[in-house]
């Protein structure tokens, strides 16, 4: 029986930082993306996709406020269906290409995923999740006195706007989900999904926020019983002491020591700290689970052991 797995990819995979933030520079990207993809769905694996929407999502949302005395501007979960909806779309077109190349023609779809989040949750009272383009000091300043945005600055890059970040709890589609897993690749949870809150008659409500796509990656890989949960960023390696004269790369973790990793601070709120902390949940949830961190281009040799960080029990 093939191994089942959750790839869930970073905001690299979608997007250079060296390329215009067009649709069109997008599909570029995703078309290179698809290739690795597809590469390890060659391997034999049976897979899900889950990719970010953190530059996307900013994006739709600052166009749309941008335009608002011309056209209402959208709440920001219906930013984030339109999101889903356009990376998925990118991602089916590119995945379908790459695999009929390599032999293998079967159904590429996405489900545009609603997921279910606690309105008490202490996500919603400090906000970290980064989203939209990078901006200096001063534009930051600016943007917090004239919009009253949140802003923080993200990993050396720049300032980011940060909005909540709530864990998702229940995956609303998750049936769906599981009926088409066996005879095609679907893409879900994008950008985390739709984060929406429940109320006592079962309506649900979308609202403003965004699930970070490694937690929503996490509870996807632990309801379909994925054997491996592979978290693809732009290093290839989980550091310590990241970007310093001392950084050291880590093989394999265990949860004991990226406990404690966690508690020096060694990785950072938004960035990494979400996807040590994924990975350290989905090897929790049953015996014989793995989870891998490390870089696009290095998926299939991480795979097979040569080389990212695997985290183990």
């Amino acid at each position: 029986m093939a191994e089942k797995i959750v790839i869930a990819l970073g905001g690299n995979a979608l997007q250079s930082g060296k390329s215009e933030a067009t649709a069109e520079a997008q599909l570029e990207v995703v078309k290179k993306t698809c290739e690795y993809i597809a590469e390890i769905s060659a391997k034999g694996y049976e897979m899900g996709v889950v990719h970010g929407n953190g530059p996307q999502v900013g994006r739709i949302l600052l166009a749309s406020e941008t335009a608002k005395d011309v056209t209402p501007a959208m709440p920001f979960d219906v930013c984030g269906a339109m999101s889903e909806g356009y990376i998925g779309y990118h991602l089916q077109q590119a995945l379908k290409y790459s695999l009929k190349k390599r032999g293998k023609d079967f159904p590429v779809l996405t489900v545009v995923t609603q997921m279910v989040v606690d309105k008490e949750d202490k996500g919603f009272k400090n906000p970290t999740k980064p989203i939209g383009p990078f901006y200096t000091a001063e534009e930051a300043k600016a943007l917090e006195e004239t919009k009253g945005y949140a802003m923080k600055e993200d990993a050396g890059r720049g300032f980011r706007r940060v909005v909540a970040s709530p864990i998702p709890e229940e995956i609303v589609e998750i049936e769906a989900i599981k009926q088409l897993w066996p005879t095609s690749i679907v893409i879900s949870c994008g950008g985390g999904g739709i984060p929406v809150v429940k109320h006592e008659d079962g309506s649900l409500e979308g609202v403003a926020a965004v699930i970070d796509k490694d937690f929503a990656a996490e509870l996807l890989a632990e309801q379909v019983d994925a054997d491996v949960l592979m978290i693809l960023t732009e290093v290839e390696k989980v550091a310590v002491n990241f970007n310093k004269p001392d950084q050291k790369d880590l093989d394999e973790l265990t949860i004991e020591e990226a406990k404690k990793h966690i508690e020096d601070g060694q990785f950072a709120p938004g960035s990494m700290l979400p996807k040590v902390e994924a990975a350290m949940k989905f090897v929790q949830s049953g015996e014989g689970k793995k989870a891998i961190i490390t870089s696009l281009d290095k998926a299939i040799e991480a795979l097979e052991g040569k080389t990212g960080t695997t985290f183990v029990k």
